[in-house]
């Protein structure tokens, strides 16, 4: 399969290290502070970046779940059809351990892209799995469903 060069991720601050070393390896990749994305510095905070991703039609890999549990980012997140893939797991990786696991579900990854199109959506990236997380109306999470 070839590498989109059209912008189609959005690796968030929170896994910076990844973005960086993703981009490197894909041109369909940007972060905060890619040169392609000039309007989301390093330090630009949720409620700025996520409709400017959103509009861009990216998809977001991130580690930090608050996306989903705070109520200004959640609407923003409903509102705008953000498509979300977080990386799940009470424990931080290291930068090798958050590229392996994205790596071992890359292809599912662009399963659900290729299934699901339009947002918003969030899954989990867990070790052996990806699985759906229900974006809630509140402050609470509304489903689980295996993929």
């Amino acid at each position: 399969m070839a590498v989109a060069k059209e912008p189609r991720f959005f690796v968030d601050e929170s896994l910076l290290g990844l973005g960086k070393v993703l981009a490197g390896a894909r041109p369909d990749l940007l972060h905060p502070g890619h040169w392609r994305l000039p309007e989301v510095p390093v330090g630009t905070k949720d409620p700025v970046w996520i409709p400017i991703v959103a509009e861009r039609n990216l998809v977001v890999i991130a580690r930090d779940k608050r996306i989903r549990t705070k109520p200004a980012e959640l609407a923003l997140l409903r509102a705008s059809g953000l498509r979300v893939f977080w990386i799940a797991g009470k424990k931080d990786l290291s930068n090798w351990g958050y590229l392996t696991r994205v790596m071992r579900q890359w292809l599912g990854i662009e399963s659900v892209i290729a299934i699901r199109g339009s947002g918003p959506w969030f899954y989990g990236i867990g070790e052996g799995r990806l699985t759906e997380i229900g974006v809630p109306l509140v402050n609470s999470i509304t489903s689980l469903r295996e993929v």
